[in-house]
């Protein structure tokens, strides 16, 4: 296995708050095309990995690639990195006062210096993507939290990211539209798009999983294939606590 073959590394990334240690020397690799789901208890430090991988949070020790060029200490270039990088939040931080297309567009025009007919154009495309084009000039205030998700979606998207990144994306949904937001995702890996994803939705991770990462104390405790999470014995932690979740939506 050549490093060539991953698009993103991340070797050996720890974070602490206080005397508490959030990260642990977390590593993992991925290659292009991969969704790879971490799950695990709250307060595991799930989050706060997506986070160090853009730098939005800084570790205190470790690295991360992004092909191959070195994403922490990159100083002034973090933001072209971070355009590579495309973040998806439990809220959906829209601008109040832009309609749909313009949260959209906004980045296109200002970020990357497209002209505005033709970032209109790119806009309405993404939108149309995660099945917003109809809500195209609605204000947020307009939008279920499901329809704000997808634009935010859209917005990330627009950016042509090399990774997605989801952290927790229906935590603040209501049931019912949580399945439109997780069916979007769905479709950006059958369409071969990287992804990093945070949930607590057990069935849509071991469906859309090539790896499921179990977090445990700031550490991957156990990682593989849902296939092997769910039926092989030594994956006990994970399979403890993917019951739980069961028994939770069966109503025990």
């Amino acid at each position: 296995m050549h490093d060539d073959d991953y698009i993103l590394k991340v070797e050996g990334i720890s974070k602490s708050y206080g005397q508490i240690k959030v990260l642990d020397s977390v590593s993992f690799n991925v290659r292009k095309g991969e969704t790879k789901v971490f799950i695990g208890p709250s307060g595991t430090g799930k989050s706060t990995l997506l986070r160090c991988i853009n730098q939005l949070t800084e570790p205190e020790e470790g690295r991360v690639w992004l092909n191959g060029e070195e994403v922490t200490h990159s100083g002034s270039r973090i933001n072209a990195f971070r355009q590579k990088m495309g973040m998806v939040f439990q809220n959906f931080y829209l601008f109040d006062h832009l309609t749909a297309v313009r949260n959209v567009e906004i980045a296109l025009i200002k970020v990357r210096g497209m002209n505005p007919k033709a970032a209109r154009e790119k806009a309405l495309a993404e939108l149309r993507q995660v099945g917003m084009e109809d809500w195209a000039n609605h204000y947020p205030a307009e939008l279920s939290g499901g329809q704000a998700q997808r634009v935010s979606i859209a917005r990330a998207l627009a950016m042509d990211p090399d990774v997605m990144l989801f952290d927790e994306p229906t935590s603040a949904l209501d049931p019912e539209l949580t399945r439109e937001v997780l069916e979007v995702i769905k479709k950006l890996a059958r369409d071969g798009m990287t992804m990093l994803v945070v949930t607590h939705e057990m069935g849509f991770a071991t469906s859309v999983a090539n790896e499921i990462l179990f977090m445990e104390g700031g550490r991957i405790a156990e990682q593989g294939s849902p296939e092997e999470l769910l039926n092989d014995p030594r994956f006990s932690r994970t399979k403890q606590f993917i019951g739980q979740f069961r028994e939770y939506d069966r109503g025990a």
